[in-house]
C-alpha cells in the first residue's frame, strides 16, 4: 500500500498537481482517511523525501519540494541507477566490493576539474 501512495503523490506532483511549495497532507490525516495505518504513510513520506520529491519542515509538517530540490532528486535518482547498474556487473565479473570502489576512484576527475 505504502508504494501506491508513493507513486500517486509522484505522478500529482509530475504532473503539476501539486505545485512546489504545496502543503502535503499530514501522515495521521491521510492514514485516516486511506484507511491505512499511520506507519504506512509514514514510511511512504519518509521514502519520499528521501528522494527530494518532498520536504519535512519540523512543526510544520511535509510540503512539495521547490523545482531545485526536485531536480536535484532526478539526477540522484539517475545516479543511483548507474550505480546500482555498476555494482551488478561488477558482481557479475566476481569483483569484490573495494575492487569496484577503486574503480570508481580511478575514474574520478580532480576536485579541481569537478567544480
Amino acid at each position: 500500500m505504502y508504494l501506491q501512495i508513493v507513486e500517486q503523490v509522484r505522478r500529482r506532483v509530475a504532473s503539476g498537481d501539486w505545485p512546489p511549495g504545496k502543503e502535503m497532507p499530514s501522515i495521521r490525516a491521510l492514514a485516516a482517511d486511506l484507511r491505512v495505518s499511520v506507519i504506512t504513510v509514514k514510511r511512504a513520506y519518509l521514502d519520499l523525501e528521501t528522494e527530494g520529491v518532498i520536504v519535512t519542515r519540523h512543526g510544520k509538517g511535509s510540503f512539495v519540494a521547490d523545482a531545485q530540490d526536485l531536480a536535484q532528486a532526478a539526477q540522484r535518482a539517475e545516479l543511483d541507477g548507474h550505480l546500482e547498474a555498476a555494482a551488478r556487473i561488477a558482481r557479475t565479473l566476481g569483483m569484490a566490493d573495494d575492487a569496484l570502489v577503486d574503480r570508481l576512484r580511478g575514474v574520478l576527475p580532480p576536485k579541481e576539474a569537478a567544480e
